[in-house]
């Protein structure tokens, strides 16, 4: 089988030809001009639009999480900075390190690979003469691709460069930056067409790894909550629940178990699917957790004990909640003996191991549980937010919340509470729900706690924590600026 790589489009705010491998050696190239002709060629164009989230949720994705007050890592290689806010324009800790492929850069160059790659499927394959049931679920699976490629960029950029069209031509890159309210209007748009193209999730015949009409009704309602829009949200996370079509598991540690992703697809409404056998297909995400030295039997034959989770965030669970099964002081290692963490952590004897990522039989680095991206738990909590915060904390708002603490054995959230301190326990749920899962800095910043919560999240390696107001955003990469004339930095940055 011969390589093929697609020339199909500028690398957008970039001066480089992108180009997506298949492995082999090179016979022939293929344009936009002459690939884009047979149902196959939708196909293939639309699983390039996927590929650039494999390269993102490598590490990029959750070398966030290193902000918050739940995860750190192990300070090297750079990734300190994140904990200790010290990054600059042009991440050149990263740099020094050869680690952008886990920084905001490759998110910043992931993302807008993807939305080239989509907006070539949205223009070519409407004339293509295929089935057309098949060609709108395509045109819908593009729609939503690029939409969540936009959220991830304004969620953690904030004012980007929206790109709704293929670059024909390299001055088609250069574009200005929007407004935040451009971008989520855009999402918007897509979403809405999105979910009229999808088909509904069938447990039947599931798409692994693709988004259902639910799919896109649950990211609708998480872009709608991060836009303060909350009767959108919870309209559109209503939509989800009452589909019908997803269900909470009733164990929590079945979400995560790598033998049972099949049922778990039923709480899992889209994730990132690993693949052992395929490379590419995995993450290294999976071994940054984990004892060093690949001592834990349970998490894999590739764990390095680079990312733990504070003890602090560990005692903040109820005794009796399901999700701190989820984290782990001790651990069995490889001759069946159960060793404290505290005795072997490289960094400190606070080190509390996440359980999240485990596959005993991943081959070296190649790990094959699923990264989730939404889950039906965070739409009852969007719900339960968005009800809050558009009518005040209702029955329903409580019944939403509450669902997912019963899941967890915990008693129903207290009664009485003001809507502030209802809103404050729905964020918390969200922390203990949703931990280790490339979210929790996102809800710190769209609420503004990353100032007062992250300073008490300390630890004997990392005792003083003082994000700025700037934080709220990280900084456009320096590269991708001066490839585009028209791109500004955001003014906290500058």
């Amino acid at each position: 089988m011969k390589k093929i790589i697609f020339y199909t489009f500028i690398s957008i705010l970039g001066i480089s030809l992108v180009s997506c491998e298949l492995e082999e050696e090179v016979f022939s190239n293929i344009t936009s001009e002459n690939f884009y002709r047979t149902s196959g060629d939708a196909e293939t164009a639309l699983i390039a639009a996927y590929d650039p989230i494999a390269t993102m949720y490598n590490a990029a994705v959750h070398s966030v999480d290193f902000c918050t007050d739940q995860i750190y890592p192990r300070p090297v290689v750079a990734r300190d900075t994140y904990t200790l806010f010290s990054y600059d324009p042009n991440y050149s800790a990263q740099k020094s390190f050869s680690r952008e492929f886990e920084s905001p850069v490759q998110l910043w160059r992931s993302c807008y690979s993807g939305i080239e790659r989509a907006n070539w499927v949205l223009f070519k394959v409407p004339a293509i003469a295929m089935d057309e049931a098949r060609k709108t679920s395509i045109l819908g699976e593009a729609l939503f691709l690029r939409a969540f490629y936009h959220w991830m960029l304004t969620k953690t950029f904030g004012e980007v460069v929206v790109k709704i069209n293929p670059s024909q031509s390299e001055s088609d890159a250069y574009l200005e930056k929007s407004s935040v309210n451009e971008v989520y209007a855009q999402i918007y748009m897509d979403l809405n067409a999105a979910i009229q193209a999808l088909p509904a999730y069938s447990q039947q015949v599931p798409q692994f790894g693709r988004p259902s009409k639910e799919a896109a009704m649950a990211l609708f309602a998480k872009a709608a909550l991060y836009n303060e829009d909350f009767t959108k949200a919870l309209q559109m996370a209503e939509s989800v629940i009452n589909s019908g079509s997803y269900r909470l598991l009733d164990n929590i540690e079945d979400v995560f178990d790598v033998t049972k992703e099949t049922m778990a697809r039923a709480e899992n409404i889209w994730s990132f699917e690993s693949i052992r056998a395929v490379p590419g297909r995995s993450s290294q995400v999976h071994s940054l957790f984990g004892p060093p030295n690949s001592q834990g039997i349970e998490y894999g034959n590739s764990s390095f004990g680079s990312a733990f989770a504070y003890q602090k965030f560990y005692d903040s669970f109820d005794p009796n909640d399901d999700r701190r099964k989820l984290l782990a002081t001790s651990f069995i290692n490889r001759a069946g003996v159960v060793v404290p963490q505290a005795s072997i952590t490289p960094i400190t004897t606070e080190g509390v191991l996440v359980r999240k990522f485990r596959d005993p039989n991943s081959i070296g680095g190649a790990y094959e549980t699923n990264l989730t991206i939404i889950r039906l738990a965070d739409v009852y909590l969007i719900a339960a937010e968005a009800e809050a915060k558009a009518t005040g904390p209702t029955s329903k708002a409580y019944e939403y919340i509450n669902i997912v603490r019963r899941r967890s054995k915990l008693n129903n959230l207290p009664s009485g509470l003001t809507a502030q301190q209802f809103v404050d326990a729905v964020i918390q749920e969200r922390s203990w729900e949703l931990f280790a899962e490339a979210d929790r800095w996102f809800d710190l910043t769209r609420t503004g706690k990353f100032l007062t919560l992250v300073p008490l999240a300390t630890n004997n390696v990392f005792p003083t924590r003082t994000p700025m107001a700037k934080h709220r955003y990280f900084p456009i990469p320096l590269d991708e600026i001066q490839a585009n004339p028209k791109l500004v930095q955001n003014p906290a940055w500058e």
